[in-house]
């Protein structure tokens, strides 16, 4: 009688484990992860070289900066973002075409009297 008992207590929990394992197997079959890359490197930062700096005046008002140009040793690749700094506080956005850039200083305006310095952030 106690070995019955026993039989049949074993097979309850088995039975049981059974239907745990599959009622898993079918939660885990619905799911859909897409394909997905992971990676790590590493590759040399180098900076840029600028020269033939210009600072374009205002045909009326020459106190008053419109655009600073130049010209960078390698063209930016597509994308790129580019910004000049004249006065040492704002940040003004720039264009280029290949190594010339462009960089336009009306807002707010850079006066001749502001420009103390030439900061320029290339970042690919």
């Amino acid at each position: 009688m106690r070995r019955s008992r026993l039989t049949g207590r074993l097979a309850a929990v088995i039975l049981l484990t059974g239907v745990l394992v599959a009622g898993t197997y079918a939660y885990t079959a619905a799911n859909t992860v897409p394909a997905s890359k992971a990676g790590d490197g590493s590759g040399a930062v180098s900076g840029y070289t600028v020269s033939a700096v210009h600072y374009n005046l205002n045909a009326t008002s020459p106190q008053n900066v419109d655009s600073v140009t130049f010209t960078l040793d390698a063209a930016p690749p597509a994308g790129s973002t580019i910004k000049a700094q004249v006065d040492g506080t704002n940040w003004y956005s720039c264009t280029n075409v290949t190594t010339a850039v462009t960089c336009t200083t009306t807002s707010p305006q850079a006066t001749v009297l502001g420009a103390t310095s030439l900061r320029v952030i290339v970042a690919q």
